[in-house]
């Protein structure tokens, strides 16, 4: 993880890990009648953080999300990227709302794993 997106999910962690800290306090300072308060916003707490944890960055691969290396258009595989042999070439192709790119799947046929490659 690098640059801002690093950053936000951080931020994001913090801000997890202040709810679950409030959640906790509420149900110590409050009593009984702050236990449900305590737990909701400390459960919020802990759903962020897990969240932040685990979302991925749209379409890549989790060896690509790991190495750091930029993504590719729309957020797929990087320009250049040579798939496993075992990817074999989906007609699923989609265009991603947000930069406009035209998306194609490539499926691993024994795993169900999904990769997807700018088509221009």
């Amino acid at each position: 993880m690098t640059g801002a997106f690093g950053a936000a999910r951080i931020v994001v962690l913090l801000f997890g890990l202040t709810l679950l800290v409030a959640g906790i306090a509420l149900i110590a300072l409050e009593g009984p009648g702050g236990t449900i308060s305590g737990l909701w916003v400390g459960g919020s707490g802990v759903v962020i953080m897990v969240a932040a944890l685990l979302e991925r960055v749209r379409y890549r691969s989790d060896a690509t999300d790991r190495s750091g290396d930029p993504a590719g258009p729309a957020g797929g595989e990087p320009l250049g990227t040579r798939l496993d042999p075992r990817f074999r070439r989906s007609e699923e192709v989609f265009v991603d709302p947000t930069s406009g790119h035209r998306m194609r799947v490539w499926l691993d046929p024994s795993s169900g794993e999904r990769r997807y490659l700018a088509e221009d």
